[in-house]
């Protein structure tokens, strides 16, 4: 299915909540049963973070959850074991997107790891630390096998580079919200409109507004501004405090503010 299962959660206008978690924090296991509960209480599309021990875009929720992933084992080829597991679980079709740092998946081997992806049932991913001008091989790869390539843009990524981003995107344009690591803050930017509109100048595909994004009504304030919006940190924060319930229940109450507009 790949890209064409990430466009659905966007079709007739539906603010897609998209979820990150760290998968093998505080263990696979425990990702294994995380992972539906989120799709049921709402989440339409979840990322599956790859743990790595230097995560260069994440803030310190992620860089804690990513250090007790490896503890206990995790690694690439587990995280795609995970995956194929949950797609065989998942019979309702939430797409999965990998999110990795660009290392572990260079050293997998990028054929492999694209040929394994997509036998998994993953649908896309993201690769934070990987420069578009570089991405080219791994994007033919991924496309090869019919899965995106998501990539991110930035407030200070120019014009130029936005339009040629956007002319190779596929699925959907993870627009980070801030200068920065990932984490919830209490403000974002006061330019995310003009930021945003930017983006949509050079595109017709889904656009992903993330990083900061902590509550249901931040999120309810957010909503006319994107048509998904990335929630990371915030679960993560969930999940290590009361665990799969008080993670679902606040995915629950995310959906419940999108839904309210």
């Amino acid at each position: 299915m790949g890209k064409e299962r990430l466009a659905v959660p966007f079709e007739n206008g539906r603010k897609a909540l998209i979820i990150y978690v760290c998968a093998g924090d505080p263990s696979l296991e425990v990702t294994a049963e995380l992972v539906p509960a989120l799709a049921d209480a709402g989440a339409d599309i979840i990322e599956l973070g790859v743990p790595f021990s230097d995560p260069v875009a994440d803030g310190p929720v992620i860089q804690a959850a990513g250090q007790r992933a490896l503890a206990s084992g995790t690694t690439l080829a587990r995280v795609l074991d995970l995956t194929a597991a949950l797609r065989a679980k998942m019979k309702m079709g939430t797409p999965l997107v990998l999110m990795s740092y660009y290392n572990p998946i260079l050293r997998y081997g990028l054929a492999d790891f694209g040929k394994e992806l997509a036998a998994a049932g993953g649908d896309g991913v993201i690769v934070p630390d990987l420069p578009w001008e570089e991405a080219g091989l791994l994007q033919k790869i991924l496309e090869g096998k019919g899965l995106a390539l998501i990539p991110l843009v930035a407030p200070t990524t120019p014009e130029g580079r936005l339009r040629r981003i956007a002319s190779r995107a596929a699925g959907f344009i993870y627009c980070v919200s801030l200068t920065g690591v990932t984490g919830a803050r209490e403000e974002l930017p006061p330019d995310l409109l003009s930021y945003m509109e930017r983006v949509r100048r050079v595109t017709s595909l889904p656009l992903a507004l993330g990083f900061g994004i902590g509550s249901p009504g931040q999120l309810k304030h957010l909503a006319p501004l994107g048509d998904g919006f990335v929630v990371g940190s915030a679960v993560v924060q969930a999940l290590a405090e009361g665990g799969v319930a008080r993670a679902a229940a606040l995915v629950k109450a995310m959906r419940e503010a999108l839904d309210s507009i």
